[in-house]
């Protein structure tokens, strides 16, 4: 078999910790894979981690595509850099000058690195806001407007040197299942579909984005038996026949349930590759076990004939193209730049403020009581979120006086309260699954107190529907967010 025909040109696979390994430079030798997925545990300092994307790509010897998640928001894995705000937030703005920046902060940030992919932006329709795996990822609800913001931030990344990812396609955004978790699946017409989920992508196809990763989501409509990332009838139905997409087609990760419980032993990827995906994406997580797995079964794939030589083809010279347009050469973020790129995120932060019930302002040499979580739940695509100590230490700079409280410690809250009588108080959720019923009694209690009490709502927007409180939705808790929050609330 040449180089050319070798199925694992198709795979994209992840590393264990900051640095390549022995081991795993001498499996990157043996296996000329098509590129390398990188995520916050191999995120340390500038000069070591673009040393580790050098190593990766001296081990296989040529030019790869080299990526990861920087969305904005909470799907982030550099922090050192300028960082990019919710497109949730930006479809606030609804400005597409501000999503193009957006998507150049981000690009800037990588190729310093020598990361040229980024599996950014989501464009899936936010239909249902309780779905546990889009929310601020998302643009908005409005198909148009996503459609636009979307792609002009894809535009952006790709202006700037890094090759954009539109996903989840045909579409996340009305499905309570995680695919994480478990399979969803989403009983909608066609014609339904086409006119919501299917807008932005279909808008993305025609402005010729580099790469589309794809749902792990079952749609009965297209498909009654097999999930969008191994159906035939969406991958090459829709995207490749009836829309004309040519740009590279990347799995979701195969190890997510959705595809692994159901196709064990990675059998899903000969199913993908087969299906018209150019790029199976495999995350051991530390087990690289999980890529020889998905190896041997490509290898399988092509033997028994569930995928053509001709197909292996034409998915490598789809990546080979993608490399070609976006090569991995570092470029210089200077200092300079980076401020001004940090301006724009705070000034996006500041506009993308939303109050609920008119501005509350605090004395900035008074006392204020925040009650907040500890340490809120992540999961699925979620690296991080924010502790209340963080959230405090923030706030502190401009109001030293405060004193924080988790209001996870129902009792130690309400004794905060009644020791500080005369304090304003700040509400904070954080969470990403729903307003606990903790907090909930907090606002009930809060809500007949005579000094100033504010819910400030840092993640979910969709919050201060269960909050009896004035609120301020932030659109996000990074540290652009904290500071417009703090000098909002000083007036």
């Amino acid at each position: 078999m040449t180089a050319d025909l070798n199925p694992e040109r198709a795979l994209i696979v992840d590393l264990a910790g900051p640095d390549l390994s022995p081991a795993e430079g001498r499996w990157l030798r043996d296996h000329p894979v098509g590129g390398v997925c990188l995520f916050s545990r191999n995120l340390t300092t500038p000069e070591r981690t673009a040393r580790l994307v050098a190593d990766i790509r001296g081990a296989l010897g040529r030019d790869v595509l080299v990526a990861l998640d920087q969305e904005g928001g909470a799907v982030l894995r550099r922090l050192d850099v300028p960082q990019p705000p919710t497109p949730q937030g930006l479809g606030v703005l609804d400005d597409e000058a501000a999503a193009y920046e957006a998507g150049q902060v981000a690009a800037r940030g990588l190729l310093e690195l020598g990361i040229n992919w980024n599996y950014a932006p989501s464009v899936d329709v936010n239909v249902d806001p309780l779905n546990p795996v889009i929310g601020e990822r998302s643009f908005g609800a409005d198909p148009a407007r996503v459609a636009a913001l979307g792609v002009a931030w894809a535009r952006g990344s790709e202006d700037a040197g890094v090759l954009s990812a539109v996903k989840h396609f045909p579409g996340h955004g009305d499905t309570r299942v995680d695919s994480h978790l478990a399979l969803p699946v989403v009983a909608k017409s066609r014609a339904a579909l086409e006119a919501t989920e299917w807008v932005p992508f279909h808008a993305a196809v025609r402005a010729g984005l580099g790469s589309v990763m794809t749902a792990h989501i079952l749609y009965p409509a297209l498909d009654a038996d097999r999930p969008a990332t191994l159906s035939p009838a969406l991958l090459t139905g829709v995207l490749r026949q009836e829309w004309g997409y040519d740009g590279v087609v990347v799995t979701d990760a195969m190890d997510m349930k959705a595809v692994a419980d159901r196709y064990p032993d990675g059998r899903g990827a000969g199913l993908a590759l087969a299906a018209g995906a150019d790029a199976v994406l495999v995350c051991g997580h530390g087990d690289a076990g999980l890529h020889d797995v998905h190896a041997r079964a490509l290898h399988a794939a092509v033997r028994d004939g569930t995928v053509s030589g001709a197909r292996v083809a034409e998915a490598v010279a789809r990546l080979e193209r993608a490399m070609a347009r976006f090569p991995g050469t570092p470029r210089p973020y200077p200092a300079d730049r980076q401020a001004a790129d940090e301006a724009l995120v705070d000034g996006w932060a500041a506009r993308m403020l939303t109050w609920h019930g008119g501005p509350v302002r605090l004395d900035p040499a008074g006392p204020v009581l925040l009650l907040a979580p500890a340490r809120p739940d992540v999961g699925g695509p979620y690296g991080d979120s924010l502790t209340g100590e963080a959230l405090a230490g923030a706030l502190r700079e401009s109001f030293p006086r405060l004193v924080y409280v988790a209001s996870d410690d129902v009792g130690a809250a309400r004794r905060a309260l009644e020791a500080h009588p005369d304090a304003p108080v700040l509400l904070a959720t954080t969470e990403r699954w729903g307003v606990p019923d903790g907090v909930r009694t907090l606002a009930e209690a809060l809500a007949f107190r005579p000094t100033p009490a504010l819910h400030v709502a840092l993640w979910s927007p969709d919050a201060v529907e269960h909050v009896p409180l004035p609120a301020v939705v932030t659109h996000g808790f990074r540290e652009a967010n904290l500071r417009a929050l703090a000098a909002a609330l000083r007036g």
